[in-house]
């Protein structure tokens, strides 16, 4: 026996009616509605306010460091003082 058979869904459903009411159900329907759509808002805006600081910090590091290697920056190999080759140490 399926427990979705639409028989028993139509059942299910009079009992309620005749439990709650067709005033209650249409009431309580519109409540869960709005509460959908204030939940589904809440998350758009929460992604949109996500979006919008990462943005911002990216754009704020780009600007502290204009250096082309500024997301790598214990990578990146600067050139010693006097703009010459560098001499290999050494051995002793």
């Amino acid at each position: 026996m399926d427990l979705f058979a639409p028989k028993h869904l139509l059942l299910i459903l009079l009992i309620v009616l005749l439990v709650f009411g067709g005033k209650k159900l249409r009431t309580l329907g519109s409540d869960l509605g709005s509460a959908f759509r204030g939940f589904k808002k809440a998350m758009n805006d929460g992604e949109t306010d996500e979006h919008a600081k990462q943005i911002q910090s990216s754009a704020a590091q780009s600007a502290q460091s204009p250096d082309k290697d500024a997301e790598f920056p214990e990578v990146a190999i600067k050139a010693p003082p006097g703009g010459g080759e560098s001499k290999p140490a050494p051995h002793i």
